[in-house]
């Protein structure tokens, strides 16, 4: 499933990143690799996706979250 539906407070593996390389690099300098678990702190219709990655807080937009995939 994509990141961006999963609910705030649940603590989730990265999968993959369906991405182009750009976007996969830079996802990758902030720890968001396949195989790291995160937590998603912030996820409303609107506003900004806010997700814990190795104690730091990230926060991206909807298109970047729903590259990612996580179970």
């Amino acid at each position: 499933m994509p990141l961006s539906i999963v609910e705030p407070g649940k603590r989730v593996r990265i999968l993959s990143v369906s991405a182009g390389r750009d976007l996969s690099e830079r996802l990758a300098s902030l720890g968001i690799v396949p195989g790291t678990e995160i937590e998603v702190l912030q996820n409303v219709s609107r506003g900004p996706f806010i997700v814990s990655v190795k104690g730091s807080r990230i926060m991206m937009g909807r298109g970047m979250a729903c590259r990612i995939f996580v179970a």
